[in-house]
């Protein structure tokens, strides 16, 4: 099966060698990862990207490498991923994304993530997709709701020490084109 998606300005495609180093930059970053318990070293930054790609290989849908259309610059993933365990949802899918700063305010998460819903729904027909965020990350919690998804319930995040202010998370919900309250996504194209 091609995994690669394109939208009107972005390319959703398997890892490449070259998209480590960047990559790598982008989780050294500690406004990026200002919603994250930590950032990453090289080293766990190169292992969450073999682990992202390798998604793909064994659940047939994973988090995507996301490059600019126009330039081919890397700008981060989206994509789906099965939900953590012992959290709310644990048995679903969830929508995610992480973009460079430079990339910010151009509304590239809001597509790339569309993109990655509308993957869900028609190629793997799933009923439901969550997406899961720190209580504080407005950012991503108006991102969640652009794609029409709705708050379903906070938690505290059990990976998370009990002290942390990232602790407490929320949950937000989408459901499939066959469920009352679908919002229509714009056109998506594979390749």
């Amino acid at each position: 099966m091609d995994f690669e998606v394109r939208t009107e300005r972005l390319v959703l495609r398997r890892w490449l060698e070259s998209d480590r180093k960047p990559f790598a930059v982008l989780n050294a970053d500690s406004e990026v990862m200002r919603f994250f318990p930590a950032s990453l070293t090289r080293e766990q930054s190169d292992d969450l990207a073999a682990r992202a790609d390798a998604l793909f290989d064994v659940h047939g849908f994973g988090l995507w490498a996301l490059e600019r259309g126009d330039t081919g610059e890397f700008i981060g993933f989206t994509g789906l991923a099965p939900m953590l365990e012992g959290i709310p949802g644990s048995d679903g899918v969830e929508v995610g994304w992480r973009l460079a700063r430079a990339a910010w305010g151009r509304g590239f998460a809001t597509e790339a993530a569309a993109a990655a819903l509308s993957w869900a729904f028609t190629e793997l027909a799933l009923a439901e997709v969550n997406s899961i965020t720190a209580v504080l990350n407005i950012r991503s919690r108006r991102v969640m709701e652009r794609l029409g998804m709705r708050p379903a319930g906070e938690f505290e995040h059990p990976r998370l020490s009990p002290a942390s202010p990232l602790r407490p998370h929320v949950r937000y919900l989408l459901t499939g084109p066959h469920q009352p309250g679908r919002p229509t996504q714009g056109p998506v194209t594979g390749r």
